[in-house]
């Protein structure tokens, strides 16, 4: 089965169309398909338009979070939600087309787990290409992923690629990576973009910042996630070297120069004396990282969040 998932924040102007046209492009499809829509915390109606589409197309299901947590988490709950082993995303504003949902499994079908899309001409303003750019190269950069568009609303990829992620936080911009890292094939495919016609972007200036330090997360957890005293580790050696070295130079030039202390003795003396308290901190948080990793704790997953509708007996 191919399960389409579609997340819905203020877009009920959107969702009608949009169903038909996701509708046409899976006629021809081989496989059985369903439609998941889940809904953001809307504000604006999309929760009615989702029941009635329910209602009246048994491929449609309906996900409601009582309000808006962010994309990540309406993507992890609907793939909790969904059932299929093929997984598609694509935006609800009418900028993706799903015309290109068979040239993503004809990819898929290649042999690859995750296949991205990439906007080659992007209809959006130059205040969201131009440091999409920058964030697309820094993403390629740190986590050795060459992609052009990482935070491409269409994605096509296995069931097995979904079990491994851990979608929280603003982390959705980085399944591609994170799925490269996890051993996952991963590639990409040019799709067409389309003009926004209804309504307007509901991301502002806080997502490049937000974006950068999520960046940042996801470069830690992939590259030291399993061995967190090699990053920790590093850095106390540093910290107690350059401590050291401080301290070294201050009993040599005492020895040599003889006198009483001058004021940059008493601050390379403070700042050695600081760099070594800073090594064994950083031993100890690499202790506690690797103890953590060691006794995973365990939580039930919480579902307590979303509302459900749909014709299928789970839901």
């Amino acid at each position: 089965m191919l399960s389409i998932i579609v997340p819905v924040y203020n877009e009920h102007e959107s969702l009608r169309e949009l169903h038909g046209q996701i509708a046409s492009a899976c006629l021809g499809a081989s496989q059985a398909w369903e439609l998941l829509f889940v809904d953001d915390g809307s504000t604006d109606g999309s929760w009615r338009v989702i029941e009635e589409l329910a209602r009246e197309h048994p491929q449609v299901r309906g996900l409601r979070f009582r309000r808006n947590f962010g994309k990540a988490a309406a993507l992890a709950a609907a793939l909790e939600a969904t059932r299929g082993e093929i997984i598609f995303t694509l935006d609800a504003d009418l900028q993706d087309n799903p015309a290109e949902i068979p040239r993503f499994l004809q990819k898929l079908a290649e042999g690859y787990d995750l296949v991205n899309g990439w906007k080659v001409r992007r209809l959006d303003p130059w205040h969201k290409t131009k440091p999409s750019k920058v964030f697309n190269w820094m993403v390629s950069r740190l986590t050795g992923l060459e992609l052009h568009d990482h935070n491409c609303g269409y994605k096509c990829f296995r069931r097995g690629v979904a079990h491994e992620l851990n979608l929280y936080g603003e982390r959705h911009r980085f399944i591609p990576a994170l799925a490269h890292a996890r051993g996952f094939r991963v590639t990409e495919i040019d799709v067409h973009h389309r003009a926004r016609p209804h309504g307007h972007s509901k991301y502002g200036l806080r997502r490049f910042h937000r974006g950068f330090l999520d960046l940042l997360t996801v470069k830690f957890q992939t590259s030291y996630g399993s061995r967190p005293m090699h990053l920790f580790g590093g850095l106390a050696l540093l910290a107690g070297a350059s401590g050291l070295l401080a301290l070294f130079g201050l009993g040599l030039r005492g020895l040599l120069a003889g006198g009483p202390l001058q004021r940059v003795d008493a601050f390379l003396a403070a700042g050695g004396f600081a760099l070594l308290l800073l090594a064994a901190l950083l031993v100890a948080l690499g202790c506690l990282s690797e103890l953590l990793i060691a006794n995973p704790a365990q939580r039930p997953p919480d579902s307590s969040i979303a509302d459900r509708t749909g014709p299928t007996s789970d839901s």
